[in-house]
């Protein structure tokens, strides 16, 4: 399941991560950024578009959303559930998140439904 061909482009201010083939958006990645207890990218929603699921897409979008968090020095504390699930199995390359940041990460989305 190779996405050879897609380029990743993260657009911070509107809190996406697209991965791009064609020249067309083929999936995303919304997140927001948590400020306290620590800083933290929460993402919320993974989305690939029809006509490019089953070439791994999502799967680039995660990899790469916790590469840009260690580039960065913060943590990843993931609220999408194909997120959470692609973490589990890469646990090598997605730390977990402590318990206190995914409690944080859960109440600033209860409290702010503007972050999804």
């Amino acid at each position: 399941m190779s996405s050879s061909g897609t380029e990743i482009r993260d657009d911070r201010a509107r809190g996406v991560l697209e991965a791009y083939a064609g020249g067309e958006v083929a999936g995303k990645i919304v997140y927001f950024t948590l400020d306290a207890p620590e800083t933290a990218l929460v993402p919320v929603h993974t989305e690939v578009e029809p006509a490019h699921e089953g070439e791994g897409i999502a799967g680039s979008l995660a990899r790469e959303l916790y590469a840009m968090a260690a580039r960065e020095g913060i943590a990843v504390a993931p609220l999408c559930p194909y997120v959470v699930k692609w973490a589990e199995r890469h646990p090598d390359e997605a730390p977990a998140a402590s318990a206190g940041l995914a409690a944080a990460a859960r109440d600033k989305q209860r409290s702010e439904p503007t972050t999804w």
